[in-house]
């Protein structure tokens, strides 16, 4: 019988920054522009002990920093004991990193650990130049890697009917219509009610109707035309569409279709739901994982046809096609699949371990180390 231990715990501890770079920086591709640079250290890694007595072949599976663009990871210190057999790191699915520890035998009473320390530097993501943003469009030959960030996964039902439904209505006209008339219908409440509560005040002799300032009586612009807009002004209307109807509170996760339901939800629901939208306007979107948050990627194609990724916050602000908060990234993406669990669509590559048991002997206890220096 193999023993197996899960921890659904992803997202470890991150402190204030320990340093920050002052002069912003400018990356080659003219569509990724950094701000400043955030340096942390912390420690990542697992215990294990054998409390019921021995156990063999244990293979432990750790999520680590995940190396990308706008991030950097330096092993700075290593703690392993002499039972590790060793110390490798894997790719998963291209958007998760773990550390993958082996113990070939663990005698019963005795402990095993591998605790490495990292030094992390997380840039600051600054928006595209707007004159960018009109070349940009959906990849037209997505491979297969990025067909991954056009599909189902878990939490994000991106082909149900709601989620189409909702999509046709964002770029409906009559919505626009109706937006603009709800507008105007509020100003004109707005008057009447200032009128009425005058009048009851006291009675008094109607004032004289004040003089009109033509400057401040435009008339309101009117809607974009939805067949008008480049594909960075519908991905932004799906963004704000998003931030505008869902209200958010804290909460246990939920999928895309729920939060559209329900109408509310916090930032990992905020973020199934947009990028369930994009995938269903053929966008590839990803979520990403950060210190006890989550938000969104979403990916268009310049006119040369390379690839790039933006990210927009999720909650607290609006922020549309940059990070202006630089956090630890742990993982990019939301349907792993990893060696051990063949049969199981991950939204994140969890904590895990497995290990056969000696003589009759229980599963080990496990604990994983995530703790700021």
């Amino acid at each position: 019988m193999i023993l197996r231990i899960a921890s659904a715990a992803l997202l470890f501890l991150l402190a204030a920054p320990s340093a920050s770079a002052q002069l912003t920086e400018t990356a080659a591709d003219p569509f990724r522009t950094y701000g400043d640079t955030i340096a942390v250290r912390y420690r990542v890694g697992a215990s294990i002990e054998a409390t019921k007595g021995p156990v063999r072949d244990i293979v432990a599976m750790v999520a680590v920093p995940f190396e990308c663009d706008e991030q950097e990871v330096i092993v700075a210190d290593e703690d392993i004991s002499a039972e590790i057999g060793s110390v490798d790191y894997r790719m998963v699915n291209g958007g998760a990193r773990q550390m993958v520890i082996t113990i070939p035998y663990l005698p019963g009473g005795t402990e095993a650990h591998a605790i490495l320390t990292f030094e992390v530097r997380t840039k600051v993501i600054l928006p595209p130049e707007e004159e960018l943003t009109a070349q940009l469009v959906p990849p037209k030959k997505p491979d297969r890697e990025l067909k991954r960030y056009l599909g189902r996964s878990p939490y994000i039902q991106h082909n149900h009917g709601k989620i189409r439904r909702t999509l046709k209505d964002i770029f409906s006209p009559k919505a626009e219509a109706d937006e603009e008339v709800e507008a105007t219908d509020e100003e004109t409440d707005s008057v009447e009610l200032t009128a009425t509560q005058s009048a009851s005040d006291e009675e008094r002799v109607p004032a004289e109707p004040a003089p009109t300032d033509e400057a401040t009586t435009e008339e309101a612009e009117p809607a974009a035309d939805p067949a008008t807009l480049t594909t960075w002004q519908r991905v932004e209307k799906i963004y704000d569409y998003v931030q505008g109807s869902i209200e958010y509170v804290e909460g246990e996760d939920q999928s895309a279709v729920e939060t559209l339901d329900r109408g509310k939800g916090d930032c990992h629901d905020v973020s199934a739901l947009f990028v369930a939208l994009c995938r269903a306007d053929k966008i590839p979107a990803r979520m990403v994982w950060v210190h006890e948050h989550q938000y969104p990627e979403f990916c268009l194609a310049d006119a040369e046809g390379k690839l790039h990724w933006f990210p927009s916050e999720s909650s607290g602000m609006r922020a549309f096609g940059e990070m202006p908060t630089a956090r630890v990234i742990m993982q990019k993406g939301d349907n792993f699949q990893v060696p051990e669990r063949p049969r199981d669509a991950l939204r994140y590559a969890s904590d895990y371990l497995i290990g056969l048991p000696v003589d009759g002997s229980g599963k080990p206890k496990v604990r994983y180390i995530r703790e700021m220096l």
